[in-house]
């Protein structure tokens, strides 16, 4: 998997760590749920994150940037990067978070956000990444349904091939400006 930037990028806005640096026994997991601004967010604040990052994966085109994606032309999805240390936090804890602050029923769009760049994915970096993310997708359909909600979960669960960063405005966006836009929601079904 090759990780393109756009620009040189600054350090995480937050906790200042390079947004390319891999600390040893670190584990990547990505995941698309609507606007990549509101879901940086909900895991930069999870205990065990080391960092977040924006981009764009899944598509077709080479180093998209955000004019580009939102055509729905390059195939790409609005992406976080997450960088975790599973001694702190377990995938299924990050993934338990990624199914609860979003609805992963609604196909090509979040909300009011519509559009193959909003659509819901996980990309793994390994078979063991693969077969937990479709274990807990099972998991949250059976809690959809037995709170009566039949639409089947949408979710794209495959190996990331590529992933290019955002710009650097986008890159904790909801940090620099706290006021800003976030769509991000669930459908109120829990599940542990």
């Amino acid at each position: 998997m090759t990780i393109n930037k756009q620009d040189s990028l600054p350090p995480h806005f937050l906790s200042q760590v390079d947004l390319e640096i891999i600390p040893p026994n670190h584990d990547i997991i990505y995941v698309g749920m609507g606007c990549f601004w509101g879901a940086e967010r909900l895991f930069w604040q999870l205990q065990g994150v080391y960092s977040t990052a924006v981009g764009y994966a899944g598509g077709d085109t080479l180093n998209p940037n955000y004019k580009e994606v939102c055509t729905g032309t390059t195939n790409h999805v609005e992406v976080v990067k997450i960088v975790f240390n599973p001694t702190l936090i377990s995938l299924e804890t990050v993934l338990h978070s990624f199914w609860q602050n979003h609805n992963p029923t609604q196909g090509m769009r979040q909300g009011n956000d519509i559009g193959t760049q909003y659509r819901s994915v996980i990309y793994t970096n390994s078979e063991q990444q693969q077969k937990i993310a479709e274990k807990t997708q099972q998991e949250c359909q059976i809690a959809l349904e037995k709170q009566g909600i039949t639409a089947p979960i949408t979710t794209e669960i495959i190996a990331i091939n590529m992933f290019y960063f955002a710009e650097e405005y986008h890159q904790q966006y909801l940090a620099k400006n706290p006021n800003g836009y976030c769509g991000l929601s669930g459908t109120g079904v829990c599940f542990l």
